[in-house]
């Protein structure tokens, strides 16, 4: 599984760090004391090699030493100063330190298992064929344009509640072995639960999706925002409105996803490798920008036969005994029968 750097250059250079220049510093002074004082250099060590280790042998002067801890510093600092972790706290800093070797990609091996992939969640949700077709072709596509990792195209899952669109999500991400976070719009505070606040504001804090980079160091996990159309607004009081499409919308236009920049730590993150499954219950109650970056799959309730199918798989997977299977399986029926299992 490959490593990619998910955010701007934000760590000094290690060659940059107080101790490595002075280190360097030192170096350059002994030679300079070596050509003041007009040591000669022993034959038989410049023949072996071991001219360095000489070098390190001559005592710098107490006065030299302070003077080289001083610039050291010095310059240091200066470097530290340039990196956006300055702006942040102490805490805020070392939680970054988790990112400086890169967080991983999940990528596919091959377009069989992208087929696997499909089969399984078509096997399980045959109901939902457009988007058991489309998440087929989109990782096909991954495949074969040779990337490192699986790259996905946002998805906006459209239909009647209670069909299993966020659980078929959350079962694509089990079978592609990513995480996988659900957002219910409903009950979050417009973009701020999402994408996290500016620093300034009394509540300022870092967004959920920047939580889950931080915590499980996955470049592409799977995020499901539910009842997506659904979504509140927050009002500042200098009256300025924020409301989760908007914050989605360079999130999901691929280009500013790759620059996206954290308005909480004021860091620029890749967040071009996310996988976006948006659900809602009627697309028309959504803005045309967002619609334009996902446009809505359409997807039916299930029928009695795709309910029957499940209860039978859920009852195995659940060790349930045949008598509760059937049990289960002759109310569904029954409830087909008068009419209500289009929810």
């Amino acid at each position: 599984m490959p490593r990619i750097p998910i955010t701007e250059p934000i760590f000094p250079d290690p060659a940059l760090s107080e101790s490595a220049i002075r280190e360097r510093l030192s170096h350059h002074a002994r030679r300079l004391e070596v050509r003041k004082s007009g040591l000669v250099i022993p034959d038989h060590l410049a023949a072996q090699g071991k001219l360095e280790e000489w070098q390190q042998r001559i005592a710098l002067s107490r006065t030299v030493r302070e003077r080289i801890a001083r610039r050291a510093a010095r310059i240091s600092a200066r470097a530290d100063r340039r990196s956006p972790l300055s702006r942040l706290k102490r805490e805020e800093r070392e939680r970054f330190e988790v990112l400086r070797n890169g967080v991983d990609l999940v990528a596919l091996p091959s377009e069989h298992r992208a087929d696997e992939i499909a089969a399984a969640l078509h096997a399980e949700f045959p109901w939902m064929g457009s988007a058991n077709e489309a998440i087929l072709h989109a990782m096909r596509r991954s495949v074969q344009s040779g990337e490192a990792g699986l790259r996905l195209p946002p998805m906006l899952l459209d239909g009647p509640p209670g069909i299993g669109k966020s659980r078929w999500a959350r079962r694509l991400a089990g079978l592609i072995g990513v995480p996988e976070m659900i957002f219910e719009a409903t009950n979050e505070n417009a973009s701020f639960g999402l994408v996290g606040s500016q620093r300034g504001w009394g509540n300022a804090v870092p967004g959920r999706l920047v939580n889950l980079i931080l915590t499980r160091l996955v470049a592409n996990p799977v995020i499901v925002v539910d009842e997506v159309e659904k979504a509140g607004e927050a009002r500042s009081h200098q009256g300025r409105t924020f409301s989760l499409t908007d914050a989605l919308l360079p999130l999901l236009e691929p280009l500013s996803a790759r620059r996206w920049t954290c308005p909480y730590y004021e860091v620029a993150f890749d967040m071009g490798w996310i996988i976006w499954v948006l659900t809602c219950n009627d697309w028309r109650r959504l803005p045309e920008p967002l619609l334009s970056r996902c446009p809505p799959i359409r997807l039916e309730s299930p029928s009695r036969d795709h309910l029957v199918a499940f209860a039978g798989r859920e009852g195995a997977r659940r060790s349930l005994s045949d008598a509760s299977i059937d049990a289960v399986c002759t109310a569904i029926s029954w409830a087909a029968v008068q009419g209500h299992t289009q929810h």
